[in-house]
């Protein structure tokens, strides 16, 4: 609870953004709540101050979890991570693929009464177009549909999409999109009420009056910096089933100190924590051994960014040299307690490819040597090859990274790497959470931490950040090859795409355009009081039927259901899981990397960032 929440949203968090593939439930899962459920209050806390909690422009984890509570678009994931009817009760394609259109429920409304209907998508759907929205994710969400480059030369209406009737959202895209669906569940495209955006501009999503919206929930209240409440909205209509829908307001406590957290769920005022303080981890009981303590796969990457644009890293054998000279498994095992797990390709576990195997384990070649002694001495190659033999003469390094779980720890590490390995010398900047993530994504900084979690199951989702002018591009990267590569991808021939898709991460990995460290887990407290929610593999947690009580027969039985289907979905995603709950149970985690540790918050990452 450090951080005060200016009016116009200044905070930011701490990790990237949503999707769809391979699913893991947690707690209790869904089902009934009748006969056993309290309806009264939820309280969680998975974050900070959001950066914005305007759909169109955030882009982070902590605020997606929020929209997905507040917000429902025209499709909806479910607990086993496939799309379902949302405002649409029901879509088709046509069969060339370039035109999708959906039929939305009849009756929809705002959580103020006033009716919803297609032409509010039109609306949603060109703003986030709208180069005078400046959102992150439009090229991602928006990018395919026809008329989008017309749309951000400054014609928003150029963009492809209409309503005939008002029960009737047609999108025409100019290549076929096969995920087009889990875009349509993408959180950045809920709908938003243009009378309200047009009357109050960007302050429109900082207060409970004007924050209108159209999911289960809806705000009633704004505490700056302490928390938001979150009511169950009367006018709700859509793809969640209304009668699990039971709590009566979810609130959730905005704390960056992991510690604050800790104290909120131990003294029994939060039910769920995020923010689990690094050095209370070592003595934490599993779930699955009868504890309240979880580690869940999450499909992304926590890595490195350097300003590709100016020198010396501009030099592609100094980023080499920077990326290799760090021991991966150090990191992951140690600094982390097992909790992440060593990265050396950028895309990693969960995401599959063409035939439905896992797509990083078709990646050619090593860029990055599992053998450390061996990436020491290409490292130390590297940077002679770029004029610096042993360190000679290179410039001191400002690393950038907020104060947070194993940020710092991290960070420190790098300037002991660094020196020993390569004999240059790096100086740690701590960066308010308000400030780091837009002072990334304007380049003003030489190199800091950062990192993506997947939106959907697809690489694009990941390989897109590093196209030239992408609004997530904060490394500023820009290889016109790698570029071409990524555009050959917009073709409907699912193995060729998937080839090229693998040909422009080669690319980018040959580029050492950034430096990846470790691919992410989730971890987490969860009261076994807290029933009905369900954790995502892209760090979201499903709040909708949560609820507090003793579960029903038919809940558990549900529970045990999907748990089985969600294990049968992604075995890469849950070895992942089960190797890092042990290691963070381990004797090696708790003694030399908690007490490197002992004195960090709880990893804080945002959807766009880690």
């Amino acid at each position: 609870m450090k951080k005060a929440l200016s009016l116009v949203l200044a905070a930011v968090m701490a990790f990237s953004l949503v999707a769809c593939g391979g699913s893991s439930s947690s707690a209790a899962g869904t089902g009934s709540a009748s006969g056993s459920a309290t309806a009264s209050n939820v309280t969680v806390q998975i974050g900070p101050n959001p950066e914005s909690i305007d759909p169109a422009l955030n882009s982070t984890i902590d605020g997606g979890n929020m929209l997905i509570t507040a917000f429902e678009g025209l499709l909806i994931v479910d607990e086993n991570n496939q799309v379902q009817p949302g405002q649409a009760e029901s879509w088709e394609v046509s069969e060339d693929g370039l035109t999708w259109t959906f039929h939305l429920r009849e009756g929809l409304k705002w959580s103020d009464g006033t009716d919803l209907d297609a032409t509010d998508f039109v609306y949603t759907y060109k703003r986030v177009a709208d180069p005078d929205t400046a959102a992150p994710y439009s090229q991602t969400a928006v990018g395919m549909i026809a008329g989008y480059d017309e749309a951000m030369a400054g014609n928003p209406d150029a963009l492809q999409v209409e309503a005939p009737d008002a029960n009737t959202f047609i999108v025409h895209l100019s290549y076929p999109c096969t995920y087009f669906d889990k875009l349509a569940a993408f959180a950045t495209l809920s709908p938003v009420q243009q009378e309200t955006i047009e009357a109050n501009g960007d302050a429109w999503a900082t207060a409970p009056e004007t924050y209108i919206s159209n999911g289960p929930y809806y705000m009633t209240e704004w505490t700056v910096g302490q928390q938001i409440v979150f009511t169950k909205n009367p006018y709700y209509k859509g793809g969640w089933d209304s009668d699990k829908i039971v709590t009566d307001t979810i609130t959730f406590l905005l704390m960056e100190d992991s510690t604050a957290a800790y104290t909120a769920y131990t003294t029994g005022q939060a039910q769920l924590i995020k923010d689990v303080p690094t050095e209370e981890i070592p003595s934490l009981t599993k779930a699955e051994d009868g504890g309240e303590f979880y580690v869940d796969p999450v499909m992304g990457t926590y890595y490195l960014t350097m300003n590709d644009s100016i020198e010396p890293f501009n030099d592609v054998n100094v980023r080499k040299a920077l990326s290799l000279a760090i021991d991966r498994e150090y990191v992951a095992d140690k600094l982390m307690q097992g909790t992440y797990s060593p990265a050396y390709k950028l895309t990693g576990p969960g995401i599959t490819d063409a035939d439905g195997s896992a797509y990083m384990d078709k990646s050619s070649g090593e860029w990055i040597p599992e053998d450390y002694e061996t990436a020491k001495t290409m490292a130390q190659e590297a940077l002679a090859k770029a004029g610096y033999p042993n360190g000679e003469g290179f410039p001191t390094i400002t690393y950038s990274t907020n104060d947070a779980g194993y940020h710092k720890a991290v960070a420190e590490y790098l300037q002991q790497c660094y020196k020993e390995v390569l004999g240059i010398n790096l100086e740690v900047e701590i960066v308010e959470w308000s400030s780091f993530t837009p002072m990334r994504r304007a380049g003003d900084y030489e190199m800091a931490r950062n990192g993506w979690s997947f939106d959907y199951n697809d690489p694009s989702s990941m390989l897109e950040l590093f196209m030239t002018g992408n609004a997530n591009n904060d490394g500023q990267y820009s290889n016109p090859e790698f570029d071409q590569m990524m555009e050959n991808t917009k073709i409907a021939d699912k193995e060729q795409r998937f080839a090229n898709l693998h040909a422009a991460e080669e690319i980018v990995m040959e580029d050492y355009a950034m430096i990846p460290v470790a691919y992410y887990n989730d971890f987490w407290l969860q009261s076994s009081d807290l029933q009905g929610t369900w954790h995502s593999p892209y760090g979201y947690w499903y709040l909708q039927y949560a609820y507090i009580g003793e579960p029903a027969e038919d809940t558990a039985a549900e529970s045990e259901s999907v748990a089985a289907s969600t294990a049968a979905e992604s075995t890469a995603s849950e070895a992942a899981s089960s190797e890092a709950a042990e290691s963070v149970a381990s004797e090696a985690a708790s003694s030399e990397a908690a007490e490197s540790t002992a004195s960090e918050a709880a990893a804080s990452d945002s959807a766009s960032e880690a």
